[in-house]
């Protein structure tokens, strides 16, 4: 299983997502291995049509890092916190997770819309 670290120590993710508010975004950024990449893009779509079936979800997006980087980010928007949680609880989505090679390092954290 990819490792999760916090981009804010602070804040982990588990402290975020008892947070009830919403929209939110999860915002996630992967390291992972350039002769994993592909691999691990394959089992991304498999997580993110879980994800698209769930109640909440509303819209997702990953992007690649530029010259030759080894990080992907993924952008996911949902309705609450809550939805949120329960996709990332239910046990299809933690299986699937579970799939991720342990070389894999996973930075997610929780936002929220501002007006600037």
């Amino acid at each position: 299983m990819a490792t999760l670290q916090s981009l804010d120590p602070h804040t982990p993710l588990f402290a975020q997502i008892k947070e009830e508010t919403g929209p939110v975004v999860l915002a996630n950024t992967f390291v992972v291995p350039k002769e994993r990449t592909e691999s691990f893009l394959a089992l991304f779509r498999r997580q993110a049509a879980f994800m698209r079936a769930q109640p909440g979800f509303v819209s997702l997006r990953m992007h690649r890092g530029t010259a030759g980087s080894g990080l992907l980010m993924n952008v996911a928007v949902w309705e609450s916190t809550a939805a949120l949680a329960a996709a990332l609880g239910s046990p299809e989505f933690q299986r699937l997770a579970a799939e991720s090679p342990d070389d894999i390092v996973s930075y997610p954290h929780i936002f929220e819309q501002i007006d600037v």
